[in-house]
Order: C-alpha cells, then structure tokens, then sequence
C-alpha cells in the first residue's frame, strides 16, 4: 500500500510516538555525554539496544533473514545510528538540545538532495526552491548561535558542522534503505543495523572510554536512551519506512524539536528565543517543499 492510500490511524500514532522518544533523546545523550564522550555515549546507546533487540530476533525466527542481508543491514547501521549518534553527542556538550534538534530537522532536505543525486528522484523548481529555502534557514539559525560561531576546538561551529554531518548521514541512510533494504522485515534492519554500529564504533570507544567512571546518572540516561529511545524507536522508524517510504518517515524530524524543547525547558532551564522559532519555522517550510510533501497532488 502507498503512503497516499494508508489510513491515517495505521501510521500517524507511530509517527507521534517515534517524535516523542527521539526529541527525548536529545535529553538523555546530553545527560550521559557530559561524562562518557562522545564515542563511548554513542556506543553505549546503540549496543544496548542491540543486545535488547537480539533475543526478539532469535524468538522470532529471524536471523536467517539477517544472515542474507547483514552486510546491508550492518552498512546501513554505520549511517543511521554509528557516525550521527557520536555527532550529536558531541554537539550536546556544546550548544542545547533545543538547538540541536531543530539542526536534526534537516534530515529530509539531504535527504531529498541525496535521492536525486542517487536514486534519480526528480527535483522540479519547487522542490529546488525548498533546498534553497530550507538551508538558508539552517544558516540564520547558526549566526544567531549564543557567543558566536567559532571552530576552535569544543566552539559552537563545530557542534553545528557536527549536526549537519549526523543529518547527512540520515539522509544517505534514506535512500540506501529504500535500495538495498525495502523489503527486509523492521526488526532485521533495526538489530543488524544496531550491531554494525556497535561494531563501528568499537575502536574509537575503546581509545576514549572516560578514565573516571561514570556516574550512576549518566548509565540511566543512556539506558533509557538505548532502551526507549533506540531499540524500540528504531522498529518504529524502519516500520514507518517500510509502510509509508521514506520521505514521509523522515519527516518525523518536523516534530522532534517540539519534544526536545519542551523537555530542554522542563529539565535543562533551557530558553527558546524567537529566533529559533523563527528559523525552525523557515527550516520546515524548506523541507516541506524539498520532500514533495507541498506540491502534491
């Protein structure tokens, strides 16, 4: 079934839920960061939700279908969970979740500027217009950062660079999902992907796992960071592009920077000014126009 013929009650609920544990994520690596570093936090969140997923695949008889696209499933977990999660790690020790996840927002502009490089989707004037539109937004937001864009080392210009290096590999991830892994089951794509992040980010975690131990805090945050906020937004995500593609899937980052600052306000006394406002608003409208979502028929 299309993503235009399906009820709206079989995907929206998904949809909502994916949002809230995503924007929640931001929360939690921030909180577990500060104490881990950026590998470690990264490799953390995405083993556990690996060896959380691991014996659902074995109940369900799965793994032979893992065994014939593993090298897909584990490429894919590099892109969508490996190098974007140690970036975002990395950004939230430097500027706010709220900042950051209206930069995550832009997922779908790559993403539908990766899909006309490499799967030939097409790029009409409107959709031109959106790209345009949407990263002119991206570039408002990052001149209003506080203190300034610097890139020296731990500046807000590399917590910003970091951002948009997570969100183009979602959107690289987006359109090798839809070629190599379109009718592979969620659950197989999740675990397969889970291990070959884990498995990518093994040696950089080992060289900088942190010489203090961790608090008890910072286990809890990226426990439920790979417990809610990985292994089961994951099977939602993948289970969401399998049904509706993957440009509408990607358009659940419309909505995680509502979760993320309302939780960044409650528990971070973090403020969101107007311009960030703004600037997201700008930001949406260029990835509503850059997907297709605006224009359709």
């Amino acid at each position: 079934m299309s993503d235009r013929q399906l009820p709206w009650r079989e995907w929206v609920p998904d949809f909502v839920l994916l949002a809230a544990l995503w924007g929640s994520s931001f929360l939690f690596m921030r909180e577990g960061a500060h104490e881990f570093g950026p590998f470690p936090t990264a490799w953390v969140r995405v083993t556990l939700a690996a060896l959380i997923l691991t014996p659902v695949l074995v109940w369900r008889k799965e793994v032979p279908v893992l065994a014939v696209h593993w090298r897909q499933a584990m490429s894919a977990g590099v892109l969508n969970a490996g190098i974007p999660f140690a970036c975002y790690a990395y950004a939230l020790m430097h500027i706010n979740t709220g900042l950051t996840s209206i930069l995550n927002a832009t997922t779908p502009l790559f993403g539908a500027l990766i899909a006309w490089f490499w799967l030939g989707d097409k790029l009409n004037t409107t959709r031109a217009l959106g790209l345009a539109l949407g990263f002119t937004g991206v570039v408002l937001l990052a001149s209003d950062v506080p203190g300034g864009i610097s890139f020296k080392e731990g500046g807000s210009g590399l917590a910003v660079a970091a951002c948009l290096v997570a969100t183009f590999c979602y959107g690289i991830s987006g359109s090798f999902t839809k070629r190599y892994l379109q009718n592979v089951p969620s659950l197989v794509t999740t675990t397969g992907s889970l291990w070959g992040a884990s498995l990518g980010l093994g040696i950089p975690t080992l060289l900088a796992w942190p010489i203090e131990s961790p608090s008890l805090h910072a286990w809890a945050a990226l426990g439920m960071a790979g417990l809610m906020c990985t292994a089961w937004a994951y099977v939602l995500f993948f289970r969401l592009m399998t049904r509706t593609g993957p440009a509408r899937a990607m358009t659940v980052t419309y909505l995680i920077p509502v979760f993320a600052n309302l939780l960044g306000v409650i528990f971070l006394d973090e403020v969101v000014t107007h311009w960030m406002i703004g600037c997201a608003l700008v930001i949406v409208a260029g990835t509503a126009l850059a997907s297709g979502l605006v224009g359709r028929k």
